[in-house]
């Protein structure tokens, strides 16, 4: 750990900034591009819309990063050497927008007030929509952009109206008039989702999916403008209009929200129910184009694989993604159209240059989960190998027939509760041509996997009282540590380091003792035997931390900016309460000097996943790896990898994919690049099934298990296996009536059982705490004594209430959670063996 006593850049900060620019040109996604781009040239430039000026570098809450400074479209235009000529519109803009934002608030702060709830925690991730405005459209040039933004968060969900997911009037009249007005135009879309362009799409000859790409966000735009850099994104999520998506109805629904679509998420409803999107999964154009021709397909019990020779046919260079899918025989199982299995890119290639690349995966992947065996089966028939650039343009590239049904792994059933049959397509019958290899395999050569379902743990028996600097010498076992542990002492290690004096209470930012702005940390209740405490920072856009902070008697005391993001929606007193207790400083605290920690922002979750680049997102995972230990923090609270059920889910920018495969493939990659660094882990989130924000707190996710297993819990199995995160949080919600926290079929059976996770599980913040829950909900808060029993070690930020839940859990048998001293010091072992990997391996 450094500490900077400089408010100067530093070299790590540029160094950083460089390889963000560097990188993040692969995420942007050319949508259409008819001979507008690139262009050749600077000069005058008419730049309008809500993002010119106002960019969005990523979407609001945990996920935001607190930078010293980010690249506005505006400043990156300038810097490139463009001269933009509509000033006076985006002054007039600013106005406008600042007036209509001040009534907004004040509407805000009624409305939850009218329903008794704190508008702090209520507002989170609210969103004032695009207002509507008349300004002249009189840039000089003959080149136009119109950057049309938007931004969502954690707390709020996204709305199928206008300013939001569709365009206003005033975007679909300014953006028409652009476009007939200039001689070039380009639309440039500054959003962390779908936005619906079909009021727009066929007019407009140039659409750039920008995206929001943290600090280097205008400076990477012009390097896109100007070729320096060459868009090479996909399409994460198919883009429709929101009618269309089968998860539009029901969503948000406050309490119980039903995934009536089953497995038919994403490109798997559209390609399999024959709807026409927008953008297709998998889409991405470039300044070149490419062929791809199947070199070879292989397969054998064990795994598949397929060479594909990618050659640039046009005159830019570029990058091209090979992406293969499954089409699956339908017997007792129906299937979607297709499934991707793998997918690969390229290096940058010249005009004319080829490259072959080879996509491997497990045969096994291939399986589909029959509820009623509770197993995972490879059916029998044939399974078409498909090659393709996007899930609308695939072709059949080998047959692999299985002769033969073979159970893959058999597995116990989780999660009861579903009340309806999901959606089941009329049989899908995929083309079968003749002229493509086919492969036989035996599948009886398949090994059926079956975990080993863990009993009740036994007790540890109590010894004396051991140190923990005895545990790291190898003196003594974790085992002897935790039998010289009271009962209260074994509570307070299943809680995050809540202050039991009122004076040293944490507020948001000041939840963290060793890194100024940090979420929280464990237990700093056994000072004692000197234990370690893990430190915890949020992400995933970057680490959230203050810029600034003094240490005073061993805490590191920030200096206020991760408290501004919530201030909008205080009350005059609340303000003046925060003021005075950032006035209220001893004279210590005066006399210290103050240190600085400026983190650089990455892209965004989704922006990351468009990339379609294990090797870039590891890359990145290095970088914030390498600021983690600059600073101080043990676990990054990232990456976020929920599926993209639905554009609404404000949440969406945080998360990956809509497809399992690609969430798990850039999570795992992520996770690899921080914990290159000792002392430095990951923690995926949120485990699992966290697809909306309305009511989070207790909203229920109802879907069938095989739903559940196929598409929600897949991304965290792959990113499990492949990189072994040092920890993992649950999340808000209820699946089938049940917190997941307090889930044992996730926590345990699934996630230690069948997966052979040996990580630190952690709640979500606040989660166990009543205020948080809307009081019109049908479910309460989670308990914290749940968490302890389901294999949810930690409930964060912790609190007396959740100590004290945990030992009455201890002494009551009527308890719903009742606990046996050895569940609790099972858990409390879990979290003594990950301080020890992460403080002193």
């Amino acid at each position: 750990m450094r500490r900077i006593d400089t408010d100067s850049i530093q070299d790590f900060e540029k160094q950083h900034i460089e390889t963000a620019r560097r990188l993040a040109p692969e995420g942007a996604v050319l949508l259409k591009n008819e001979g507008i781009l690139p262009l050749t040239e600077t000069g005058k430039l008419a730049a309008y819309g809500s993002g010119v000026r106002k960019t969005i570098k990523g979407g609001t809450g945990s996920g935001d990063v607190n930078v010293r400074h980010f690249v506005t479209i505006e400043e990156g235009l300038q810097n490139a050497g463009f001269e933009i000529t509509t000033k006076e519109w985006i002054d007039a803009y600013d106005e406008i927008v600042t007036e209509k934002r001040a009534a907004w608030i004040s509407e805000i702060k009624q409305k939850y007030k009218a329903l008794g709830q704190n508008p702090v925690f209520a507002a989170m991730g609210s969103v004032m929509p695009e207002p509507d405005y008349e300004l002249p459209l009189n840039g000089e040039g003959d080149t136009a952009i119109y950057v049309l933004s938007r931004i969502s968060g954690e707390g709020n969900d996204r709305r199928p109206e206008a300013g939001d997911i569709n365009l206003t009037e005033t975007e679909i009249r300014d953006i028409r008039a652009l476009n007939k007005k200039y001689q070039k135009f380009i639309l440039i879309l500054n959003v962390g989702g779908m936005v619906n362009l079909a009021p727009v799409e066929k007019e407009v000859k140039a659409i750039l999916l920008l995206g929001q790409l943290g600090t280097v966000t205008g400076d990477v735009c012009a390097d896109l403008l100007l070729g320096k850099s060459s868009p090479s994104g996909k399409l994460a999520m198919t883009w429709a209009a929101i009618e269309q998506y089968p998860s539009t109805e029901g969503f948000g629904d406050m309490n119980d929200t039903r995934y009536r679509e089953g497995i038919y998420v994403g490109y798997r409803y559209f390609d399999t129910f024959g709807r026409k999107p927008i953008y297709p999964f998998g889409y991405g154009l470039g300044y070149t184009e490419f062929s791809l021709s199947v070199s070879e397909c292989r397969a054998d019990e064990e795994k598949v694989s397929v060479t594909v020779l990618v050659k640039n046919t046009g005159s830019f260079s570029g990058k091209e993604v090979v992406q293969v899918y499954v089409s699956a025989p339908s017997g007792e199982l129906d299937r979607p159209y297709q499934e991707l299995k793998g997918f690969a890119k390229s290096r940058e290639l010249a005009a004319g240059e080829t490259q072959e690349l080879t996509v491997v995966f497990p045969t096994v992947s291939m399986a589909a989960f029959s509820e009623r065996k509770s197993a995972y089966i490879l059916e029998k028939g044939d399974y078409t190998i498909r090659v393709g650039n996007c899930s609308d343009h695939t072709i059949p590239a080998g047959i692999i027939t299985v002769e033969q049904e073979r159970i893959t792994e058999q597995v116990k059933p989780i999660c009861p509760g579903v009340d309806f049959k999901d959606l089941v397509p009329e049989t899908v019958k995929a083309e079968i041509p003749e002229n493509v290899v086919r492969i036989k395999i035996d599948s009886a050569k398949i090994d059926t996997k079956t975990a080993a379902y863990r009993e009740t743990p036994e007790e540890i028996k109590k010894t004396e009282t051991v140190s923990w600097a005895e545990v790291i010498s190898g003196e003594k076992t974790t085992e002897e540590f935790i039998g010289g542990l009271s009962e209260e002492q074994l509570a307070d290690l299943c809680v995050g380091n809540y202050a039991k004096e009122e004076e040293d209470q944490s507020v948001i930012g000041q939840a963290c003792t060793a890194v100024a702005g940090g979420a929280g940390e464990t237990t700093g209740h056994l000072k004692e035997l000197g234990l370690d405490r893990l430190s915890m920072c949020d992400g995933p856009a970057g680490i959230r931390v203050d810029t600034s902070y003094k240490l005073v008697n061993g805490r590191a005391k920030g200096q206020g900016s991760a408290l501004a993001s919530l201030m909008d929606f205080m009350d005059e007193e609340e303000i003046q309460m925060i003021e005075a207790m950032a006035a209220n400083k001893s004279r210590e605290e005066l006399e210290a000097p103050t240190y600085y920690q400026y983190c650089v922002a990455i892209p965004i979750g989704t922006a990351l996943a468009q990339s379609f680049n294990v090797e870039l997102c590891e890359e990145l995972g290095d970088m914030i790896g390498e600021e983690m230990e600059l600073f101080g923090c043990d676990l990054w609270l990232a990456p976020a990898l929920n599926i993209q059920r639905s554009p609404l889910c404000g949440r969406n920018f945080e998360y990956y994919s809509e497809d399992p495969l690609v969430s798990g493939k850039i999570a795992a990659a992520i996770t690899r690049g921080v914990q290159k660094h000792p002392g430095c882990g990951t923690t995926i989130k949120h485990f699992a099934a966290n697809n909306q924000e309305t009511n989070r707190y207790g909203s229920n996710s109802i879907m069938s298990e095989r739903a559940l297993r196929e598409i929600y819990l897949k991304g965290f199995e792959i990113a499990v296996k492949e990189s072994r995160p040092a920890s993992l949080m649950t999340s808000y919600n209820l699946i089938n009536g049940e917190h997941s926290c307090n889930s044992r079929d996730l926590n345990t059976f699934v996630l230690r059982d069948e997966w052979g996770y040996q990580g630190l599980v952690m709640t979500d913040w606040l989660v166990t705490r009543s205020l948080m829950t809307n009081p019109n909900a049908k479910y309460g808060p989670a308990s914290a004594a749940g968490c302890v029993k389901s294999g949810n070690h930690v409930t964060m930020p912790g609190s007396a209430e959740d100590r004290e839940d945990i030992l009455k859990a201890l002494d009551d048998e009527n308890h719903p959670y009742h606990l046996t001293r050895a569940e609790l010091q099972n858990a409390a072992k879990s979290v003594l063996e990950n301080i020890r990997v992460l403080k002193h391996s």
